[in-house]
C-alpha cells in the first residue's frame, strides 16, 4: 500500500517533524528566541506553543551563549533539547560551549555520556538579510570531531532527517535554508519516517557527468541537470549529500566512477568550503583514476553576502551558471 504524503512547505515539515518527536518523547523540548507566543523568527514553531505549553517550547533571553550552554546542560542531564539559533551567523556566539564542551564531552569520558542536542540554524541568502545575517557556516562545525552536521534541500529530506537528528545521542547542526522555508513538496506523513544521517541520495541517475550538492543548490542543479538534458542531450547525475558529517563517501566514490566527470557545487564561500575537502578526498581515493577531466567547484564568491538584490544574485551559483559548468566538464574545456 502507497504511504501517505501531503504537499507542504519546508517550514510546515519543521513543524510537523519537531511535533512528531515530542509527542513521541516527553524528554524532547525546544528552545530559543520567539519560539513560543511569536511562533519563531521564521514562523517555524507556529502553533507548538499551544500544544505543548510553556515548559516544552521555552522562549528564553537574547543570549546565545547562555541558550547554548543550558540546552547542553539539559542534553548532559537527560533532556533532548531542540535550540532554534535563528539566524546562523548567531552561532558564533555559541561556538565555546558547543566546540569545546559538546562536541567533546561524550570521547573524554568514554562514551559514558551523550549530548542529544539539535541547533537548528536558518543558513545562507536570498532573501535580502545583507552580510551579518546570511552565512552558510557549515565547513566550520565539519572540522570538529563530535559533531554531526546536515544540510537537507527537499521538504521530504528535512522532515526525516530532522527527525533523526532530534534521536541521536550526539550534537547535531542543522541546517534550513532561508530561501526555501516556503519551499513546497511531497512529505510522508508516517511519524516513522526517518531518514539515517550519514547516507547521500541519487536525486538524478545519469551517465554523462556527476554534480554533488547539498542544501539550498540542490534545488538549482536539479533544475539545471533538466535543462542541459533537455538542450543538449547530456545526461547528469545529481548527488545530494544530504548529511556533511559523517558523509557518505562511497556513493560518491561510486558515482564519480561511473560518469568520471565531476562538479561540486555549495552556496557558501568557496574558500575552506566543504566542497573542497569532498574535492580533495575524491583526488586521494582510486576514483580519481577514473576521471576524464579536472574536479571542478562551483560556489559562493570571497566576499561578504551584500544586501543589494542584485549583487547578492550575483555572489552565489545561479542555473546559468552550474549549468554553464557542466557543459564544461562535457566538452573537456
Amino acid at each position: 500500500m502507497e504511504k501517505e504524503s501531503k504537499n507542504m512547505s519546508v517550514r510546515d515539515a519543521i513543524i510537523m517533524a519537531m511535533s512528531e518527536e515530542m509527542r513521541r518523547d516527553e524528554n524532547v523540548f525546544l528552545m530559543g528566541e520567539d519560539v513560543g507566543i511569536f511562533g519563531g523568527d521564521f514562523g517555524t514553531s507556529v502553533g507548538m506553543l499551544g500544544e505543548f505549553g510553556k515548559e516544552r517550547v521555552r522562549d528564553t533571553p537574547i543570549s546565545e551563549n547562555a541558550i547554548s550552554g543550558a540546552a547542553i546542560g539539559a542534553a548532559m542531564t537527560g533532556m533532548r533539547p531542540i535550540v532554534d539559533v535563528t539566524f546562523m551567523d548567531f552561532i558564533v556566539y555559541m561556538m565555546d560551549n558547543i566546540v569545546n564542551q559538546a562536541a567533546k564531552t561524550r570521547y573524554m569520558y568514554g562514551g559514558k555520556g551523550q549530548i542529544p542536542v539539535v541547533f537548528r540554524c536558518a543558513a545562507g541568502g536570498g532573501v535580502g538579510s545583507a552580510a551579518q545575517h546570511s552565512q552558510s557556516l557549515e565547513a566550520w562545525f565539519t572540522h570538529i570531531p563530535g559533531l554531526k552536521v546536515v544540510a537537507p534541500g527537499t521538504p521530504a529530506d528535512v522532515k526525516g532527517l530532522l527527525k533523526a537528528a532530534i534521536r541521536e545521542n550526539n550534537p547535531v547542526i542543522f541546517l534550513e535554508y532561508k530561501a526555501q522555508y516556503n519551499m513546497k513538496g511531497e512529505v510522508p506523513l508516517d511519524p516513522e519516517f526517518v531518514l539515517p544521517l550519514g547516507k547521500a541520495d541519487i536525486k538524478k541517475e545519469g551517465k554523462d557527468v556527476t554534480v554533488i550538492t547539498y542544501g539550498r543548490m540542490l534545488e538549482r542543479v536539479m533544475q539545471a541537470a533538466n535543462e542541459v538534458k533537455e538542450a543538449e542531450g547530456v545526461d547528469v547525475e545529481v548527488v545530494d549529500l544530504r548529511t556533511l558529517s559523517p558523509l557518505d563517501k562511497d556513493t560518491v566514490l561510486e558515482s564519480v566512477k561511473k560518469t568520471g566527470k565531476v562538479l561540486l557545487v555549495n552556496d557558501a564561500h568557496k574558500t575552506g568550503g566543504f566542497i573542497g575537502e569532498v574535492a580533495a578526498m575524491i583526488a586521494e581515493s582510486d576514483a580519481f583514476d577514473y576521471l576524464d577531466g579536472r574536479i571542478l567547484r562551483l560556489a559562493g564568491e570571497d566576499v561578504p553576502i551584500p544586501y543589494n538584490q542584485t549583487l547578492e544574485a550575483a555572489m552565489i551559483p545561479s542555473v546559468e551558471r552550474i549549468k554553464k559548468y557542466m557543459l564544461k566538464l562535457v566538452n573537456n574545456r
